[in-house]
């Protein structure tokens, strides 16, 4: 059975990355896609692993043969994600997590029509703020700026499939694990991968015990 391609966006702070860290450690059926990126490698990070590093040529030419699901520019780099990568995983029966935000949600369901989307939210903005300035890595300003994005993606939050509210950790990665396994069990996946159970009766049984 090919895997799931899962769409995974939400505003930043509400622990779209430690919910999919804990999903990918519970099940040996996930991975993440690993995206390509033109800003150098930081200290520690591998090419193939972490991301796939191209330079600003390479990353264009590939715009242009259509070999991204989605890219988009974050200040002077570029960041995408490699179709050629998902398509292999979900091939040999992985699924495949994109943790990406709303814009690059939005472009890569409607490039592949095949694919489970789950929207990660807040239980309110207040606890998303508190979130933010909880993890001490941004400033005040940042931190507002980052609640205005909030505000504008979550207007997308109904154009999902489905909806994770973040109140606690383990309550979203059960949740989370359910969509996937109850998306692996729909009769139309099962009946396309030849896996739908067949009961048919042989010649003489009645059918009453």
């Amino acid at each position: 059975m090919a895997g799931l391609l899962v769409v995974v966006s939400g505003p930043s702070g509400v622990g779209k990355g430690t919910i999919l860290n804990r999903l990918l450690q519970e099940r040996g059926d996930c991975t993440f896609s690993i995206s390509a990126t033109t800003r150098p490698p930081r200290p520690g990070e591998v090419h193939g692993q972490h991301y796939h590093f191209l330079d600003h040529d390479t990353f264009t030419h590939w715009v242009e043969q259509g070999r991204f699901l989605e890219w988009n520019q974050v200040h002077d780099q570029f960041y995408g994600t490699p179709r050629d990568y998902v398509a292999q995983q979900r091939a040999s029966g992985q699924h495949v997590l994109l943790d990406v935000d709303v814009q690059g949600g939005l472009q890569v369901m409607q490039a592949e029509p095949d694919h489970l989307s789950v929207f990660i939210a807040p239980p309110d903005l207040e606890t998303l703020k508190h979130r933010l300035v909880s993890r001490g890595t941004e400033t005040v300003e940042q931190v507002q700026k980052r609640l205005l994005t909030a505000r504008v993606e979550l207007r997308s939050l109904e154009q999902y499939r489905y909806v994770v509210v973040n109140h606690e950790i383990k309550r979203s990665v059960d949740e989370l694990n359910a969509i996937l396994t109850g998306e692996c069990l729909r009769t139309e996946r099962l009946r396309q991968s030849g896996k739908l159970p067949r009961f048919v009766e042989t010649h003489g049984e009645s059918g009453v015990g």
